[in-house]
């Protein structure tokens, strides 16, 4: 129910007629809470005279408030910030710093703080995730560094793709503070992850290369084999006289897939 100044003007000059609704009080009460003012209950059946002055003023100003704003600050835009350090030895102190300092006021239960691991996935840190949940349209995500949203940079765009599709803006200090759901900011990650997919195939290639080089000089990869070749050369001499590979594998104390592998590779040799 929504009441104008007149309507309250009303009541105020001819307080000597009327009396407070139960309806109208549990309404005024219930707004006023909602803003932290906690107003004295009234003796229903006295008239509106009970009321102070001072009080009229600010139901005046409460009502004026609502009629304007409707459903009063439900919707106010909140602040998280999240902030992660790699190991326990660390803490956070830094980075909730430099989002103060940066204009960001959090309050104490949005400030999210974790101690873990940069390789792991944004959805698979515990904290993250909890926040995550607690995220609403409208809300805003702090954080200092890309990498507190993933591990790489395909993981950092999941994320921020994520918190776009339910209408959360994400600022990021270390590009300047920059929202990365506006055009700009969108932008801005696309050329990150183009510079990441270049950096992903360099490395790829390198790998490649030195595996190469590496198989050219005679190097061997994978776990060391469990026969030499001596105990190898007997092997095959057995399975030639007819012995089972089960009793082979007992004898060499090793697996059967070992002694079939053995076997099978001279077959290929032959």
């Amino acid at each position: 129910m929504t009441f104008t100044t007149n309507q309250l003007d009303h009541y105020k000059l001819n307080e000597s007629k009327y009396e407070v609704c139960k309806i109208e009080h549990r309404l005024i009460c219930h707004f006023l809470k909602s803003l932290k003012f906690h107003p004295k209950p009234l003796i229903f059946g006295h008239s509106v005279t009970k009321m102070s002055e001072n009080r009229l003023n600010v139901l005046r100003t409460c009502f004026i408030i609502r009629t304007v704003f409707s459903d009063g600050f439900k919707h106010m835009s909140r602040v998280f910030a999240y902030c992660r350090v790699s190991t326990a030895d660390q803490t956070t102190q830094n980075q909730s710093l430099e989002i103060k300092a940066a204009g960001f006021a959090i309050q104490p239960r949005r400030l999210v703080e974790e101690s873990i691991s940069g390789s792991v996935a944004a959805k698979e840190r515990p904290a993250f995730s909890k926040l995550l949940d607690r995220l609403e349209q409208g809300d805003i995500l702090v954080v200092t560094k890309l990498d507190r949203l993933g591990r790489n940079a395909m993981d950092v765009r999941a994320t921020v793709e994520h918190l776009a599709a339910i209408g959360v803006r994400v600022h990021c200090l270390a590009l300047g503070g920059v929202d990365l759901t506006s055009s700009s900011g969108k932008m801005t990650m696309q050329v990150i992850a183009a510079v990441a997919e270049f950096e992903r195939d360099l490395l790829i290639e390198r790998t490649q290369s030195g595996i190469n080089r590496a198989r050219a000089a005679g190097k061997r990869f994978g776990r060391p084999s469990s026969l030499n070749n001596e105990q190898r050369v007997k092997v095959l001499t057995a399975l030639d006289v007819g012995r089972s590979v089960a009793e082979l594998a007992r004898d060499f104390k090793t697996s059967r897939q070992t002694i079939m592998r053995i076997r099978e590779s001279a077959l290929k040799n032959q």
